[in-house]
């Protein structure tokens, strides 16, 4: 699976609920694994099961609504407060997320999703309540998030862009996500200017 975000054309899944913090986000129980893997299944687990009970899904929670899919999971403003656990990223990912929406999120759950393949995008409380309100009126409302434009997108039904906001995302953050780098990766894929400047800095 490509790690690298580009463009992303997609529905999304809306969680219209403020101040979500990272233990609701992934409950404290759920965080003595060491691997990524497996995380999104216990993703929102106690808004989305009675009793954490599999077999009694809460029907009226938008993760459980078989009307809701794609990439993009939109939510409230203070998203990802509370703990700095990196596991909430993690759960989002693995979920299927590439990209949260909201207006504001906690510094360091911003931080982790960057380092994580999972891109928040960071939008007016005006361009948010609009994108919850088209949702709304068709679930299967596309949004497209353009990381190169640094351009987030209602989409209308000829797949052009009827509402648009630009959002914020540091120059070296961006390079990353779409070439795919971790921090790593961006150092090897430096190696030929590193070795040029040795080259012609050399005592």
């Amino acid at each position: 699976m490509s790690k690298k975000i580009v463009t992303i054309h997609s529905s999304a899944v809306p969680v219209n609920i403020e101040n979500i913090d990272t233990d609701q986000i992934i409950p404290a129980r759920f965080l003595k694994a060491t691997s990524r893997d497996g995380f999104g299944k216990n993703l929102f687990r106690d808004w989305r099961y009675n009793n954490d009970d599999e077999a009694q899904p809460k029907t009226d929670f938008p993760l459980n609504n078989p009307k809701y899919s794609g990439q993009i999971l939109v939510a409230a403003k203070n998203f990802g407060c509370g703990s700095s656990r990196e596991h909430a990223a993690w759960a989002i990912k693995d979920a299927g997320f590439d990209v949260v929406i909201s207006s504001f999120f906690a510094d360091i759950f911003k931080n982790n999703s960057l380092n994580n393949f999972l891109l928040p995008v960071t939008v007016s409380e005006e361009f948010l309540a609009k994108v919850f309100a088209a949702i709304e009126a068709d679930p299967k409302q596309k949004l497209e998030v353009n990381l190169a434009e640094q351009l987030v997108s209602l989409v209308d039904k000829d797949g052009n862009r009827a509402v648009s906001e630009p959002f914020d995302i540091s120059s070296y953050k961006k390079t990353c996500l779409l070439n795919g780098y971790d921090d790593i990766d961006y150092l090897i894929s430096t190696k030929a200017e590193i070795e040029q400047y040795e080259t012609t800095h050399t005592l």
